[in-house]
């Protein structure tokens, strides 16, 4: 029930914005632009965080005109930056950090633009890169998990600012092109030509390349340090192609494929593999294309 509000709720907006494209077609680009880049959910309250945040250092970082929240589980001078995606926060991590600490290591996570406790209204992967970089010059973490759109802008970054301190990256579900991420948002809202070139406009004018351009298969190529790739048959957000044309783009990555996870990527299994690749204990099997069979349900 709720899932079909959903739905008729999307087409009601996207009807809206495009007889409004006919009317005033600037007005419907940026509003049509908002929702793009502007999450519906993943917003914490300060005085009511989950557990998991509870016990972290919570720190609010002011670097130039970027204001965000993180969190840091104390341990050794060995640090993991973990990076949630789209409308989520950085509690999504609760059961990868149970894994983190069998390490010793020091943990850290942020919210992104927009989500969690981070001020703004509005996503986007080049300011969440800013937010990362700023982290990488803080801690000098050695290595970096992303899931979702995390994943998608830890291939970013890393493409772009070439940080010689990471020494490995896992991304879970991770898009690739960011013209699927447009078409898809197209579809929800079944947008017209109209909108959709005002889209590619602005895109343009934030981002200083085209969507065609902002390609993870160009950004992972780029990365030589080493990979792993996990991403579920199943998962009905981001397609299982998206990670396969990753994988074949980043030459030093590993691709393991798992089956009943859906988009989430929960899952005890997924995360040992993820802890044996990081700290190389008795690490499991990882050849490319390789495959982790689960028929565990996503949390």
């Amino acid at each position: 029930m709720q899932q079909a509000l959903i739905f008729i709720l999307a087409k009601l907006v996207g009807l809206y914005i495009n007889i409004l494209s006919f009317i005033a077609p600037k007005k419907a680009g940026r509003l049509a632009y908002g929702f793009f880049t502007g999450p519906r959910a993943g917003r914490l309250i300060k005085d009511s965080l989950p557990g998991i945040l509870r016990e972290a250092k919570t720190e609010t970082i002011t670097h130039n005109d970027l204001v965000f929240q993180t969190y840091t589980w104390a341990g050794n001078d060995t640090k993991v930056l973990l990076v949630h995606g789209w409308e989520s926060n950085a509690s999504r991590w609760k059961l990868l950090i149970s894994y983190l600490k069998k390490a010793g290591c020091t943990i850290i996570a942020i919210d992104a633009p927009a989500h969690g406790l981070t001020g703004g209204t509005e996503f986007s992967i080049p300011r969440y890169a800013q937010f990362i970089d700023c982290m990488v010059q803080l801690h000098r973490p050695q290595y970096m998990v992303g899931h979702s759109l995390g994943g998608a802008t830890a291939i970013f970054y890393q493409s772009q600012y070439k940080n010689s301190t990471l020494q490995k990256l896992v991304t879970l579900g991770a898009p690739c092109d960011f013209t699927t991420i447009m078409d898809n948002f197209r579809k929800l809202l079944s947008l017209n030509s109209r909108v959709m070139r005002f889209m590619d406009s602005h895109l343009l004018e934030s981002y200083k390349v085209t969507p065609q351009e902002f390609s993870g298969s160009l950004f992972a190529s780029k990365i030589t340090i080493p990979g792993l790739i996990a991403h579920d048959k199943k998962d009905k957000t981001v397609a299982y192609t998206e990670g396969e044309k990753i994988a074949k783009a980043w030459p030093s990555a590993r691709f393991i494929t798992t089956k009943g996870l859906g988009h989430s990527m929960h899952d005890m299994a997924l995360y040992e593999t993820i802890f044996s690749f990081l700290f190389d204990k008795d690490e499991v099997a990882l050849n490319a294309d390789s495959e982790t069979n689960t028929n565990r349900v996503a949390i």
